[in-house]
């Protein structure tokens, strides 16, 4: 077996409305809703959303709010990036700083949504470029 690429991830929240509002009107996430089911769409990706233990089965073991930590990729510069989260009202964790991702060397600046999720938000290459 080899593994292509990650489909999907399931974030258990909270407060479904302000999850929607953080994904949507800050990171411009795409909201889709079916049936009372809830997912975030960027690219290619998509994130579930539950509001629940086992809403949906099979269901992880022990779903919790605020218990993820991931990392998004986003177009750069970093600094512009950053500039958009403070002046939509989010605070900034910390960051930039230089990580090291899955393709390598990358800019990150860290902030959490409403549940208290930890959400990378990373530069490669010349979008990368910190000011000193």
């Amino acid at each position: 077996m080899q593994i292509e690429r990650l489909d999907h991830f399931v974030l258990t929240t909270g407060n479904l409305e302000k999850c929607l509002e953080f994904y949507r009107d800050l990171l411009h996430m795409t909201v889709e809703e079916t049936n009372g089911r809830y997912a975030l769409r960027f690219g290619r990706e998509k994130i579930n959303i539950h509001t629940r233990k086992a809403e949906f089965l099979p269901a992880a073991a022990c779903p919790t709010p605020g218990s993820l930590d991931f990392c998004l990729v986003v177009k750069g510069p970093l600094e512009k990036v950053r500039k958009e989260v403070l002046a939509a009202g989010y605070p900034v964790e910390t960051g930039p700083c230089r990580r090291h991702g899955a393709c390598g060397t990358m800019e990150s600046l860290y902030l959490r949504d409403p549940d208290g999720n930890l959400v990378e938000l990373s530069v490669y290459g010349n979008d990368a470029e910190m000011e000193s």
